[in-house]
């Protein structure tokens, strides 16, 4: 199955069972879910942000007997989306699938941010990861390796230039190191996600690009771009001849990408717990964690304990990679 019938599949899930109402105590003495959930995407519409909300959305409208919609709200790297989720009434009818950027780069790189994602922000859980993916176009730049790739970045020293899906996202430190570890000057090229990051790329207006595996892997399939590497210590599964950047000639060059779930800060407990246990059913059902991966994500759905554990120590672990590599906000 290619991963168009795939992400088709995940959009348009089955109904198997009848659904399966969960009620809670909600704000002001109610029952949830009492009404529609909205699904914030901080992304346009095809990234991986947006893959995982739609695919979480379909699978909980049958947990819960409401319908689950996502929403697209792009804009500054999931400024605009997070303060929305800030704003968003704590009843559990509002929640946020967001990347790595959103919850813990925005924060260790933005003081102005106009968000707080620990304060302001509810964990519910760690929705999946996935290694980042270093890719070409391929017929712009003819590197068959990472090796290559700096030769031909260093005989085009600033002209050549990279996409993201916006500015403090994973992909946009990824390259960032990349850039620091080589001594190559790229020029960053941010967009409103990765999916529009991807298309630039292989319409060859920018030249190279470090992206979630997911949101690439079928322009790899199809030869659109070329993959030099993957940013983890093994191969991934679905990229077997694509070698590690330990492979690639990049030691301790390995960057985990994520997508989480939150709500509003104040959430009721009860609120809390149901809908812990209907985002992480939908994660785990057996019509979404496969198809989940294979288009590269690996599913987590653990507590929101857990999470908020994870999303404090990756707050650290960038705040200190943007000190030591003199990132800026652009």
């Amino acid at each position: 199955m290619d991963r168009r019938s795939l992400l088709a599949g995940l959009a348009a899930l089955p109904v198997l069972a009848a659904p399966r109402i969960l009620h809670a105590q909600g704000g002001a003495g109610g029952k949830w879910p009492s009404r529609p959930i909205t699904v914030l995407v901080p992304f346009v519409a095809g990234g991986p942000s947006d893959i995982v909300a739609r695919a979480i959305a379909n699978r909980m409208s049958q947990v819960i007997g409401q319908p689950v919609v996502a929403e697209n709200r792009a804009g500054a790297n999931g400024e605009v989306a997070g303060r929305a989720l800030a704003r968003s009434e704590p009843d559990g009818h509002t929640v946020m699938v967001g990347s790595i950027g959103v919850f813990a780069i925005n924060t260790a790189l933005r003081p102005d941010l106009g968000y707080d994602p620990v304060k302001e922000f509810s964990p519910v859980t760690l929705a999946v990861t996935t290694p980042n993916v270093l890719v070409v176009n391929p017929d712009r730049v003819k590197a068959s390796n990472v090796a290559e790739l700096v030769q031909w970045l260093k005989a085009n020293q600033g002209k050549a230039s990279y996409s993201t899906s916006g500015v403090g996202s994973s992909d946009q430190m990824t390259t960032e190191l990349f850039k620091q570890r080589t001594g190559t000057d790229v020029a960053h090229v941010p967009y409103r996600g990765g999916a529009a990051a991807a298309t630039d790329l292989i319409a060859g207006n920018v030249q190279m690009s470090f992206q979630n595996l997911p949101t690439v892997s079928g322009h790899i399939e199809s030869g659109r771009l070329r993959a030099l590497m993957v940013t983890d210590s093994k191969r991934h599964r679905t990229l077997p001849n694509v070698p590690t950047a330990a492979e690639a000639g990049m030691e301790d060059f390995i960057v985990t990408s994520w997508q989480a779930v939150m709500a509003p800060a104040g959430l009721p407990p009860a609120v809390a717990k149901q809908l812990h246990g209907a985002v992480t059913e939908a994660l785990l059902h057996p019509d979404v964690k496969p198809r989940m991966e294979q288009i590269g994500f690996d599913v987590v759905a653990n507590t929101p304990e857990e999470f908020g554990r994870f999303q404090q120590a990756e707050i650290g672990r960038w705040r200190e990679v943007i000190q030591r590599a003199g990132i800026k906000p652009e």
